[in-house]
């Protein structure tokens, strides 16, 4: 969430914003505006007001003790008239505080002077890109054939039982996906991250804390009993871990991973980009989220950019790091990098992983400060967060590009000791 100085101060950056990353109408910061100048007014003759009826109070009690009956009660018919005014008047002050925030979730995060301007993906920027795709002296087989050929996934049954875009996995398709778990996990702790177990549901307050909503809520699941959310992502409990809380500068940097089941509806995709692994609505991701000083937060960024490329660079697969435009990056990121894996037999690149900074944004909603000094007003963190990796589309590169003539799949080394086994035939 913006900060509402920042709408008063530069409200030609916040459209600017606004149109760089198609979140909506710019319009929207002349209405906030029109309706926090109603609720200053409104504000400013309530105050008005309280002050007369404390200055007629008192001169009703000065009259009664001078036996001024006659006159003070000609003042108490004006202090009547005052406390409807004043109940009239909070009423407005508080249905503006209202509109006004419902107003200001609508806005989007401001991108960083360094993020490209742009809106499709198209206009992403290529920053870098590391190892080889391989090559192949014959046809090489998309993964869901592999991994039907294998018995290693069964989306069809996962159709039968759940609905479209929910897997099983069995044998060894299985034990791959516990083997990535904890190999993630295992990278994620040597690199100083903090284990957690998180909650896989949340409360409305922690959607609206790290921006699922109201930006995302189309994407989520719900359950209405109980209103809550499925997570599609573990960002939005471990992120909510402190929300509320004022933490002492010692206390930063915090970094903290956990894996999680994530359920996202991914309305609106169709065609290739959901054959077998693309797409799913439920899905496997240990995600990386670091709470920071804000000085420090681009260093940061680089920093967990780099967590989560070294496990891509320890399971030997091609990728590309995307830097990406406004257009693409996200209704609350500042700054977001996007990681690709190169899909051998489909022959184009898979997204496994985000890496954000949020700058206050997600922090100024859900009220995470740190305190600079132990007597000092509390300021706002900065929040980052990566995934660490995502599962689903980091089995369709491993299967895909490293397979054999004979069909069989042979494993990166790192991936053997979790595993139990080299290959898959």
């Amino acid at each position: 969430m913006l900060d509402l100085d920042t709408v008063r101060n530069h409200p030609r950056r916040v459209k600017e914003a606004i149109r760089a990353k198609d979140t909506g109408s710019p319009d929207l910061v002349d209405e906030l505006l029109e309706i926090d100048e109603e609720r200053r007014a409104a504000i400013t003759e309530l105050q008005e007001a309280q002050a007369r009826q404390n200055d007629l109070s008192q001169k009703i009690g000065t009259l009664k003790r001078e036996g001024n009956d006659e006159e003070a009660e000609a003042i108490i018919d004006e202090t009547s008239q005052l406390k409807e005014k004043i109940k009239r008047l909070k009423a407005q002050v508080q249905e503006a505080e209202e509109q006004q925030d419902e107003y200001v979730l609508e806005l989007p995060n401001i991108p960083h002077p360094s993020v490209p301007v742009g809106k499709t993906e198209d206009e992403n920027e290529v920053v870098e890109t590391f190892g080889d795709p391989p090559s192949f002296d014959f046809d090489p087989t998309p993964h869901w054939d592999l991994a039907d050929r294998h018995d290693l996934v069964d989306l069809e049954r996962g159709a039968k039982v759940t609905g479209s875009g929910f897997p099983f996995y069995l044998g060894r398709g299985a034990r791959l996906q516990r083997a990535l778990l904890n190999f993630f996990l295992d990278r994620a702790r040597d690199r100083g991250y903090t284990e957690m177990q998180a909650p896989l549901f949340v409360n409305p307050d922690s959607a609206e804390g790290t921006g699922q909503l109201p930006d995302k809520d189309d994407l989520m699941y719900k359950i209405p009993r109980d209103d809550f959310y499925p997570i599609p992502t573990s960002e939005v409990p471990i992120t909510n871990f402190h929300r509320g809380e004022i933490l002492e500068a010692d206390d930063l940097p915090l970094q903290y991973c956990a894996y999680s089941p994530c359920w996202r509806r991914e309305a609106g995709s169709y065609g290739a980009d959901v054959r077998g692994l693309n797409r799913l609505h439920e899905f496997d991701k240990v995600e990386l989220v670091r709470v920071v000083h804000p000085d420090n937060s681009y260093r940061a960024l680089d920093s967990l950019l780099a967590d989560a490329e070294s496990a891509l660079d320890a399971l030997e697969l091609p990728y590309r790091r995307l830097l990406m435009c406004t257009g693409d990056m996200g209704f609350t990121q500042a700054k977001k990098y996007d990681l690709e894996v190169w899909s051998a037999a489909q022959e184009r690149w898979l997204e496994v992983s985000s890496v954000s900074n949020f700058e206050d944004f997600q922090a100024r909603r859900m009220q995470i400060r740190y305190r600079p000094e132990p007597e000092a007003k509390p300021e706002l963190v900065h929040t980052l967060n990566g995934s660490g990796l995502a599962f689903p589309r980091i089995v369709a590169a491993l299967l895909e590009n490293n397979q054999q003539s004979d069909g069989s799949i042979e494993l990166p080394e790192a991936l053997h000791p979790y595993t139990g086994f080299e290959r898959i035939e």
